[in-house]
């Protein structure tokens, strides 16, 4: 496959675009199930807990059931799930009821795309690129759902966190130590903010889910990656943030996970240019 893209750049480029566009299409699926599949699973264990009957549920998964327009229950057929395709095509209303459906989902396929195809410009069809391009549609799921819910899966965050270790034996992003180091500092960096800041004012100020990400980053890219990406996600959360104020003249739920995913990808693709322009080398 690596043989194929690297004969034809530009025709590559236009296959991880379009391959891309599929993989955001599912990933909306991801980020509006996984919750929901999380629920279920936490209603059913707390009804276990008290020794009750668990509630009867649906049946719910990343491929069951079909999916469905919510307003009038219309089960969407394949030419109406095309990425982007058959929302511009519908003019962005269900083909039959005509409830509009929302922008998000061809955007979510479009960012998606473009973020591969930046990924596949930058590294080139090489076997790391294949790898960020794993990462990359990780961190996009994850932001969404922390935007959404304030959560970030242990059903994503922790695979990710052990397939950073995985890529790194052979030294695919740093060295294997770097790696194992960079998930202990991800870890307990945010880990020992956590602690400081509920000692300090009796609040929580975070989830444990970021102290996951961070940890995964780490092992990704290692643990001099960890100072960068925690500088880089504060800086782009307060940039965000004062702008979503202006905008919408009100403050947004507060979740950092999406600042963290922003800055790892940022670190992942230049991350070594950046670090040594602020050395000033």
């Amino acid at each position: 496959m690596l043989e194929l893209l690297q004969q034809s750049p530009l025709i590559a480029g236009g296959y991880v675009f379009l391959a891309a566009l599929c993989v955001g299409s599912f990933l909306n699926v991801v980020i509006h199930r996984l919750p929901l599949m999380l629920e279920h699973r936490w209603q059913s264990e707390a009804a276990e807990i008290r020794n009750e009957e668990a509630p009867v549920q649906a049946r719910l998964n990343l491929m069951v059931p079909r999916s469905r327009c919510p307003n009038c229950a219309h089960q969407i057929t394949a030419l109406e799930n095309l990425p982007v395709i058959s929302w511009v095509a519908l003019r962005g209303r269900c083909s039959s009821c005509k409830a509009p459906i929302s922008p998000r989902y061809p955007i979510i396929e479009l960012c998606t795309a473009l973020l591969s195809l930046l990924v596949f410009v930058t590294l080139g069809p090489t076997a790391k690129m294949l790898a960020a391009l794993g990462l990359t549609w990780a961190l996009v799921a994850l932001t969404m759902i922390d935007f959404d819910t304030q959560l970030l899966p242990d059903d994503i965050t922790l695979p990710l966190l052990w397939a950073g270790l995985l890529v790194n034996l052979s030294g695919t992003f740093t060295s294997l130590p770097s790696a194992v180091l960079g998930a202990m500092f991800g870890y307990l960096s945010l880990w020992s903010v956590y602690w400081l800041f509920k000692l300090a004012t009796g609040r929580e100020g975070m989830g444990y889910g970021d102290f996951k990400l961070l940890a995964a980053l780490g092992a990704w890219m290692g643990w001099l990656s960890i100072p960068m990406i925690l500088l880089m996600s504060s800086v782009v959360g307060s940039i965000i943030g004062v702008g979503y104020l202006i905008i919408r003249r009100e403050s947004a739920p507060f979740a950092f996970g999406p600042y963290i995913a922003i800055a790892g990808f940022i670190t992942l693709l230049w991350g070594h240019p950046l670090m040594r322009w602020y050395l000033g080398g």
